[in-house]
């Protein structure tokens, strides 16, 4: 039996997915703060959006936000 598992501890498949749910908002807001948007209050929109919807902001954001963002 694998020692891990009789610890009760988690295993490789989920230490990616808690790393996933932690990492994906901080990329997201990273993205959020380091860019431009088209509207004036877009920024602060998508931060409250991922700070209080993490996950489901995040993927929003990478979904449809990247695409209000101003072209350099």
């Amino acid at each position: 039996m694998n020692t891990v598992l009789a610890l009760g501890m988690p295993g490789m498949g989920e230490w990616l997915i808690i790393a996933l749910v932690f990492l994906l908002p901080v990329f997201a807001l990273i993205d959020i703060l380091r860019h431009q948007f088209k509207g004036a209050n877009d920024k602060l929109i998508w931060v409250v959006v991922v700070l209080f919807l993490p996950m489901f902001g995040s993927i929003l954001y990478f979904i449809i936000g990247r695409s209000q963002r101003l072209t350099n």
